[in-house]
């Protein structure tokens, strides 16, 4: 089981979303962990809006990986988000996104922030996993594939980006 899975019930996983801005899905996915884990609301858009002032957390390839840190959260908490349209994110490709994961972390995680996102990156990195997850039916068919994705050999990696 990758750190990925264990961080992202099926419950946070929103297909289809009819978002037109990154500020939206952030007031979305604020709402979402509000209600899943009595976050407020505010705290999160805050956290994730204030991070992405420092710079865009677009990667490329229609991906955006926002994240923040919590204040009081226990452990870090993800959400994956796929809009109907893509969406403007400054990525660094001038594409836009939409495939969208939100990362939370404790206010103090550091080596395990980096590596959740050392592993979405290569997630993401994963051509083919970003198509599966364009096309994925359901919240739970999304589930299935972080669940069991895997790394690649390095040679077969790089061939995937």
């Amino acid at each position: 089981m990758n750190l990925i899975s264990k961080l992202l019930p099926e419950s946070n996983i929103l297909l289809d979303l009819e978002c037109a801005s990154k500020k939206r899905v952030f007031e979305q996915v604020g709402l979402l962990f509000e209600n899943q884990l009595s976050i407020a609301r505010s705290l999160c858009f805050d956290s994730l809006f204030a991070r992405e002032k420092l710079g865009s957390t677009g990667l490329g390839q229609g991906v955006a990986i926002p994240h923040g840190r919590i204040k009081g959260l226990k452990e870090a908490v993800g959400a994956f988000v796929r809009v109907r349209e893509p969406i403007a994110f400054d990525a660094p490709d001038n594409k836009p996104v939409q495939l969208i994961f939100v990362l939370l972390v404790p206010e103090r995680a550091t080596d395990q922030h980096l590596q959740i996102l050392s592993e979405l990156a290569q997630m993401f990195s994963d051509k083919a996993f970003r198509q599966q997850l364009l096309t994925a039916k359901t919240a739970h068919d999304v589930h299935l594939l972080f669940e069991n994705w895997e790394p690649h050999a390095p040679s077969q990696r790089s061939a995937a980006v």
